[in-house]
């Protein structure tokens, strides 16, 4: 066992040569970062109105092909306001993955709804349609006003996010066409996934709303920062009149005509968007190069390797190989970081959290399974 961790980390140091210490995730700044910032404090125009905001919308739409793209201050919020454009209300159910980050049943919960946790895919760690089918056809039940109804809890079962796990997209052509017959709002948490596509189509744009993140550690980033995309107009401009505190134009005066909420990303932080963004596309070619590298170093090795669906194109935001039970992967972690490698286990399980142990969950053994396997491993641009 030894051995093979010290091939590992042997190898994973060979693809990042002038580091002592590889993280797991840096961003690269070496593009019109700087340019653009300063161009955005020359303007004055730094806080939530600018060029640079109009800019990201802008690029963000020829990117995913969504009809329009709202810039957010950052992908919990972008969510958070997707789930409320999706008109989810309090004690409404949310169908999403227990193998996601926090940040997703976050915004399900400043709702004050209700996550029910649908097993994943041990092929695309996203969230599995047999999963989904099962589960509504055990508990689902449609009624009188149109809408499905969870018949043990007796609560509307109002929207499914979905999640792109790593940036490898899951089987969301199924889970579309589910959530359509069963009339569930779809919002995909894309979060990780700028630059993937399935079947030729992006991701987030599958159903009613798309969210991204722009945090530190993506692939894209600018410190903060998220998205909202949709191909629905008039979604889109309830989108930016929430996320501008629902103020009415007005030359001078300060009307509001609903709670709404101060979730718009500053110009400063578009302006390092919109450099990166330019990037995107040599960044992901980078990425994926790396992760070819990876794929058939560990196929060598016989130790697994989790790589994207023959029909999509995975950004590898990050790479995770998966060891053969929970001891083995501790060992690995501890002897990757103290090595010099970066690593991590995927995120604890969300109904293994105290606040999301009482919530309702199908049969989790896939999620279980790779909770106690994977480990991320550097996957960083290389320079």
């Amino acid at each position: 066992m030894q051995e093979n961790f010290q091939t590992v980390v042997k190898f994973i140091k060979q693809q990042f040569p002038q580091q002592d210490f590889i993280p797991l995730h840096e961003p690269r700044f070496i593009g019109n970062e700087k340019a653009y910032v300063l161009d955005a404090i020359s303007s004055t125009f730094v806080s939530s109105v600018g060029a640079y905001v109009n800019k990201f919308e802008e690029m963000m739409c020829e990117i995913t092909g969504a009809k329009h793209a709202i810039a957010i201050v950052n992908g919990t919020n972008a969510l958070h306001l997707a789930l409320l454009l999706a008109d989810v209300q309090e004690e409404d159910e949310v169908l999403s993955q227990s193998l996601t980050f926090i940040a997703t049943c976050n915004a399900i919960s400043y709702i004050k709804a209700k996550p029910v946790f649908i097993d994943v895919d041990l092929d695309t760690l996203g969230m599995s349609p047999s999963s989904l089918n099962l589960f509504l056809h055990q508990y689902g039940e449609k009624r009188a006003d149109g809408f499905t109804y969870n018949k043990q809890s007796q609560k509307r079962i109002k929207a499914c996010v979905p999640m792109h796990t790593f940036g490898l997209p899951c089987r969301i052509d199924e889970i579309a066409e589910i959530c359509k017959q069963w009339n569930i709002s779809l919002v995909e948490d894309a979060a990780e996934s700028l630059g993937s596509y399935y079947k030729n189509q992006h991701t987030g744009t599958f159903g009613k709303i798309g969210t991204f993140s722009f945090n530190g550690n993506k692939t894209v980033t600018c410190g903060g920062g998220g998205a909202l995309i949709t191909n629905d107009e008039a979604l889109a401009k309830r989108a930016k009149h929430l996320s501008t505190q629902a103020k009415q134009a007005h030359p001078w005066a300060f009307l509001h005509d609903e709670i709404g909420y101060n979730y718009r990303m500053p110009n400063l932080n578009a302006a390092l968007a919109c450099a990166q963004l330019e990037q995107l596309k040599a960044f992901v070619e980078n990425k994926r190069a790396l992760a070819s590298s990876y794929k058939n170093f560990f196929q060598d090795l016989a130790i697994p390797f989790v790589e994207e669906l023959p029909e999509a194109q995975s950004n590898y935001w990050l790479n995770a190989i998966l060891w053969k039970d929970v001891a083995e992967r501790e060992a690995f972690l501890k002897y990757a970081n103290n090595h010099g490698v970066m690593s991590r286990p995927v995120w604890e399980l969300m109904h293994r959290l105290p606040m999301f142990n009482t919530a309702q969950k199908a049969h989790l053994s896939n999620s279980e399974y790779i909770a106690d396997r994977l480990v991320n491993i550097p996957s960083s641009v290389r320079t």
